[in-house]
């Protein structure tokens, strides 16, 4: 499971509560631009490696192979969120190397940012939101474009021409009932007919719920995720599985990937590391679902060795019904300095799992295998790139969680980025009541996310247990909500508890009350920035945080623990106690594990349809034109570094990093060395 980015802001405290400009192990270069370009409601940053000079050659070699590997499966995320995305994409990167027309007139400029926002979301569906996104310039305009790019190889099925595809491409593009939602989580509609996504055709919602009920066995204690690394579909009247591996859909890419994993295994650190990417290498040529979780028991198993890599068919939030997982890769390696922090938790695992105010038949009797650290990114890729997580626990099979653990990890040159690039921008002083706790969030807040961070996933994810017989797909389109809402509890929960200052990991209660700040705006004013007027939520972690906000600001009404106070017409969340607003978590905490473990799905729709769904049409409106007025965009993308080999009489005796500074030149190199598949698949 992944922790996505809240809107945080503060000075840098890492780790344990000591204050420091920057992280002890960071060689930070001075006058790193982290910003490079802001669009529509996106900006792109950069982010730095720092200690990447520092790792042996063969650390070095091992990085770069599994970055090769991560950018080689580019073109399956594409395909996985739309079945037309690469004919578009390809189409557009044509005109824009071969339009022969005036760059500089208002409609090619909306053109390169229509480009750009595909670019951003792997496709022409929001990656936040999943809503179609509409050009800003006309049908007419579009056609001149095909028609004036003399000498484009566009991707001209057999049969076509340049006509027929703009025939086929402009209803697609332009009109908004077509394809309209690439996830449509709306309860009284079909979940299948009604997303966009390429994970299932000519199927209902009741055919795939029936077809993979014949498949459980509920006795099974080590079931599969059936249905993860597939594509269903009926053919000849038949409902099938088209699986994603070699010599299956996506081989292309596929392929490429085992290259150069299999590169990887010849500088690998560790036997145990080893032993892992020799079984994702056979899970890729197999398919095999039972190799994809001896892979991941390996996985969990290497602990010695100091790059790392997530890569694969991992998280389900691209499917309504939480089975079907987008391709993705994150390769790093560990922060040694910053783990202390992430190891202090994660060592302490059975204290926090014996203390949770659970209900103690959820409770796991003995935790296994949790380890934490925070890492280094050096490349992402795939469902993590340009949009990124700023933390992960995995892996997902709550069988392996509960008998072999998982590892946890928080980004800690990533956090470290958004931080640099948000100081300055005016958004404490805009929406912060009082200047107390506007001084908390500058010196503690960027302590307080990445512990939350930490919490959330060695803690949260990693903590509980289901019922015997109750499937990990049973709470279906409101799945990842209540998960993530689970983990965020758990951390909010902990964050206040005095463990964490007698473990050192903070000094007192006020890095908790930033988190809780900052929680509280978050869920209900701040992060309606990022959703269009009128519109209800869609993401996952949005709704699971709006769900908690809101819950405990109801709930705690009688008590004024929060009040919503408004001064010159601005409106605030205030909490006024602390430690009933930790109570009130705690009580939210034992209902969402109840609903998780016992796959409670109508309790699940019920509290997140009551109070993660819909929005206050006014509080939206007003948060909106306060967060415009300071000229900010809501959502943060990144662009890699590049790493170069240094060849020498035919080996590599050193990998050089690069920072460019060109969004969409990245992109564009990115199609030209990294487009394995065909255009439909």
């Amino acid at each position: 499971m992944k922790k996505l980015i809240l809107l945080t802001m503060g000075t840098i405290i890492f780790p344990c509560g000591q204050d420091m400009a920057e992280p002890q192990n960071h060689a930070i270069s001075d006058g790193f631009r982290y910003k490079i370009e802001q669009f529509e409601d996106i900006k792109i940053l950069r982010y730095q490696v720092p200690g990447f000079e520092d790792l042996s050659l063969k650390q070095k070699k091992l990085v770069y192979y599994l970055y090769e590997a991560g950018l080689s499966g580019r073109d399956i995320i594409w395909d996985q969120n739309y079945k037309h995305n690469l004919c578009i994409r390809k189409t557009l990167e044509a005109i824009i190397e071969h339009y022969e027309g005036d760059r500089d007139t208002e409609e090619f400029q909306n053109f390169m940012i229509y480009i750009k926002r595909v670019w951003f979301s792997n496709g022409i569906h929001h990656h936040d939101s999943t809503d179609k996104i509409c050009p800003e310039f006309s049908k007419e305009y579009f056609v001149r474009l095909l028609r004036d790019s003399k000498g484009a190889e566009f991707p001209l099925q057999e049969g076509e021409t340049i006509e027929t595809l703009a025939e086929k491409l402009t209803p697609i593009l332009f009109d908004p009932l077509i394809d309209a939602k690439r996830v449509n989580q709306a309860p009284d509609k079909d979940l299948i007919v009604n997303s966009a996504n390429n994970f299932y055709e000519g199927v209902t919602q009741k055919d795939v719920e029936a077809y993979y009920e014949n498949l459980a066995n509920p006795n099974d204690k080590t079931p599969v995720s059936h249905g993860l690394n597939s594509k269903i579909l009926r053919e000849n009247g038949k409902i099938i599985e088209k699986k994603w591996k070699i010599d299956g859909m996506y081989s292309q890419a596929i392929a490429q990937i085992v290259f150069w994993l299999e590169k990887a295994l010849t500088v690998t650190e560790t036997d145990a590391q080893k032993a892992s990417l020799e079984k994702l290498i056979e899970y890729y040529k197999t398919g095999d679902l039972k190799t994809f979780d001896e892979y991941n028991i390996l996985w969990i198993q290497d602990l010695e060795s100091r790059v790392d890599v997530v890569n694969g068919f991992i998280e389900v939030y691209g499917d309504p019904l939480g089975m079907k997982a987008s391709w993705e890769s994150v390769v790093s390696f560990k922060d040694m300095e910053a783990t202390k922090r992430a190891e202090i938790i994660s060592h302490h695992a059975q204290w926090f799992e014996d203390h949770s105010p659970i209900d103690p038949k959820f409770r796991k009797k003995k935790v296994k295998g949790i380890t934490a650290k925070v890492i280094t990114v050096a490349a992402l890729g795939g469902d993590c790139y340009p949009f990124t997580p700023v933390g992960i626990n995995l892996p997902n099979a709550d069988w392996i969680r509960k008998e072999h653990g998982s590892k946890s990890v928080t980004m800690g040159n990533i956090t470290y980025s958004y931080h640099q690039e948000s100081l300055g921008s005016g958004f404490l002083e805009e929406f912060t009541y009082s200047e107390e706790e506007k001084k908390l969030a500058e010196k503690h807040g960027f302590l307080a996310g990445n512990l939350h961070t930490d919490l959330h996933e060695c803690v949260g994810h990693a903590s509980g247990q289901m019922l015997p017989g109750v499937s990990a797909e049973a709470l279906k389109n409101y799945q990842s909500s209540i998960e993530e809402a689970r983990a965020d509890l758990v951390a909010l929960y902990y964050i206040m508890d005095k463990k964490l200052t007698e473990l050192g990991v903070t000094q007192n209660s006020d890095v908790a009350k930033t988190e809780y700040d900052s929680y509280i705006r978050n869920g209900l004013m701040t992060q309606l920035t990022k959703i269009e007027l009128g519109k209800n939520i869609e993401q996952a972690h949005m709704r699971n945080r709006q769900m908690i906000a809101k819950w405990v600001f109801e709930k705690g009404a009688s008590e004024n623990v929060i009040s919503k106070k408004v001064r010159e017409d601005k409106t605030f969340f205030v909490i006024n106690d602390y430690e009933k607003l930790r109570a009130l978590f705690s009580e939210l905490l034992k209902e969402v594990q109840r609903i998780r473990s016992e796959g409670d799905y109508e309790a699940a729709r019920a509290l997140v349809e009551n109070y993660g769904v819909k929005v206050d049409p006014e509080l939206h409106k007003e948060v909106k034109a306060r967060y415009e007025k300071l000229g900010l965009a809501p959502y943060s993308g990144f662009i890699n570094p590049v790493f170069r080999p240094v060849v020498e009489k035919g080996e590599i005796v050193n990998v050089k990093i690069e920072y460019p500074d060109g969004y969409a030149s990245q992109m564009m190199d990115y199609s030209k060395r990294y487009s394995f598949l065909p255009t439909y698949n």
